[in-house]
Order: structure tokens, then sequence, then C-alpha cells
């Protein structure tokens, strides 16, 4: 029997280009394609290797290339933010998560289970405040010319996410506003516009909610959002640079996924009650466009005190910061430190 060694799409790629005898397929007529005995490839994930140069004919390389990586980062967005918008919508509107921890923990988890579902052919960024850390700190390994492009598909994975959460939990929305007397797109709707965007200071709690200016203003949400950002980024640099043996070697780094989930699920316990610790602008974003479209209006986009630009303008300035603070500092004088005990 063959032994099943997995190929990535750039290595499927690289293979010679395919000749006109390569369209030539011949076959027994005694034994039907799709039997046990008929050609097959031998990988069942990737796709078979002449499809990928045909497409190579029509399209190059590095465009084929950044179609998968974009498939990647939708897919992970979508699934990322279809856990945290549900894990919420479950809280607000049925209390079944009993406390914040329950809920960060299971949105850390869907970060972790995001990652490990798209790594593959990825690079999982699955936030524009991560990709916008690479593509200024790590540009030698991730072109700034992909910022533009995983952003926007970032941002469409949170979109659709949210329309799903909103597909699944509709009925159970509207009873929890008729039974609450909730007008939706006026003030009394922002417990449950909370389920797609996020807000400062955290709607559910009753202490914040008759004088939410004195508990966050807008220009403390955003340093909180920067703040938590750049813990997250730090966090994700330490992981994955390849010096950092504690997590696994630089070849094989499987626990990465989940410690960045758990880096999460930590950072959400800490400031979730301040702002929600949207930490992603896509993850926001995008479903508050949807809540937007959905009948929240203004409580969505701009949001209360206009404060919507908090969850764009945080993570863009907290993500680089973060990963220059851990590149720039942390590791090359760790790396001195090293060089000189050698």
């Amino acid at each position: 029997g063959n032994i099943y060694k997995p190929r990535s799409w750039n290595m499927a790629l690289s293979e010679p280009p395919l000749t006109d005898n390569d369209f030539n397929i011949e076959t027994d007529e005694s034994t039907p394609i799709g039997s046990s005995h008929a050609p097959i490839d031998d990988d069942p994930i990737v796709p078979d290797s002449k499809c990928l140069r045909c497409l190579e004919r029509v399209f190059t390389r590095k465009v084929l290339e950044l179609f998968a990586e974009l498939s990647g980062e939708f897919i992970g967005t979508f699934l990322l933010t279809l856990i945290i918008t549900t894990v919420v919508a479950t809280d607000v509107l049925l209390g079944a998560e009993v406390s914040l921890w329950n809920v960060a923990f299971i949105s850390g988890m869907g970060v972790g289970l995001s990652i490990y579902s798209t790594s593959y052919f990825s690079n999982s960024h699955l936030n524009p405040a991560v990709t916008l850390a690479f593509g200024i700190v790590r540009w030698r390994v991730f072109s700034w010319k992909k910022i533009i492009p995983y952003i926007l598909i970032q941002v469409l994975g949170g979109f659709l996410a949210a329309a799903m959460t909103y597909a699944m939990y509709w009925d159970s929305i509207a009873l929890f506003e008729s039974k609450n007397d909730i007008v939706r797109g006026q003030n009394s709707s922002l417990l449950t516009a909370s389920i797609f965007g996020t807000y400062f200071p955290n709607p559910a709690y009753k202490l914040y909610q008759n004088r939410p200016n004195d508990a966050v203003s807008p220009f403390k949400a955003m340093v909180i959002e920067a703040w938590g950002t750049a813990l997250l980024v730090f966090m994700i640099f330490s992981f994955s640079d390849p010096s950092n043996s504690s997590v696994g070697s630089s070849k094989s780094k499987v626990a990465v996924p989940v410690l960045i989930g758990l880096t999460v699920a930590v950072i959400i316990a800490l400031y979730a009650p301040l702002t929600q610790a949207g930490l992603n602008p896509a993850r926001d974003f995008g479903p508050r466009l949807f809540a937007l479209m959905a009948g929240w209006g203004g409580v969505a986009i701009p949001g209360p005190r206009n404060g919507s630009w908090v969850y764009i303008v945080g993570p863009i300035i907290g993500g680089p910061l973060g990963g220059i603070l851990y590149d720039w500092v942390v590791a090359r004088m760790a790396k001195r430190r090293y060089s000189i005990v050698q």
C-alpha cells in the first residue's frame, strides 16, 4: 500500500507544467474508472496536481496561492466570529453561560479551532490587526501587498458569520425584545446589538447602564482595545518565533493555536467588563455592519457616543505595537543574551 504523505498546494503547483499528452487518459475498458484498480491520486486532501497545473495555465501560481490563503482567512474568520457571536447570543438571550469565564473560554477555544482548521493552507491571521502587524514587522515573511486583500476577506467572513448567527437565533432575539419591551434601533436595543458588535462599557453589567460615560470614555476604551490587542499580538509573535523552543520545535508548533486561544480567553476575562474585548476589527465591524442592515441602525454604526471607531483604531494601533515590542526589543535582547552565553 502507498504511504500517505501530505502535500501542500505549493508543492503541487511546483511540479512540471502540463503537456498535451497529460490530457490523453487511457484506461482499460474492463476496468471502470472509479474502481479500486483505476488510477487515483494518492493524496485525499490536496486536489490532483494536474488539476492545479491546469489552473496555472490560466492564473499565475502567485494568484492561486493567494486565493488559497484568502480562502483560509475567510473560513477561519467565519468560524471564529460564528463561535464568538453565538456564545454571546446564548449568554444574552438565554443566560446559558453563567459566568464571564464560560464566554471567554469558549471564545478562546473558537479562536484555536479556527486556526487549526485553516493553518494548513493559510497564514491563519483571522484578524486585521494581526495581518497589519505581520505586514509591518515581519514583512520579510509576509508581503505588505497582501494586507488589503486579507483584511477585506476577513471582514466578509465576519459579516457572513453574523448573518448565520442571526439566522439561527432571530426568533429568540425577537422573543427577547418582545418580553423586555425593546425597540430595535433605539438605545434600549443595545443589549441585543452586543450579540454582534462590541460596546463600552459592557451593556450586560447593570453597574454601567445608568451612567456609562462615567465608567469608560471613548478614549479609555480605545486604549484598552489597543493594550489588549498588543498583548495578543505579542504572544502570537512569541509563540510563532522559531527560536522559542518552549512551545515546540521550529517545524512543529502544534500547541500554538491552543495557546493563542487561551491568550484570547484570558484577555476577554480581564477586559470584557469594560469594552467586551473586541481585539479584532473583522470580528467587530463585519457583524456590526450586518446589525446595521438588520435593523439596529445607529446603535450599530456609529454606535452610542459615536464609538464604533474604537474597535478599529484601537486594535490597528495595538497590533503592530505588540509585534514591534516582541521582535524588535524582546527577541533581539534574548538572542543577544544567548550569543553571549554561547
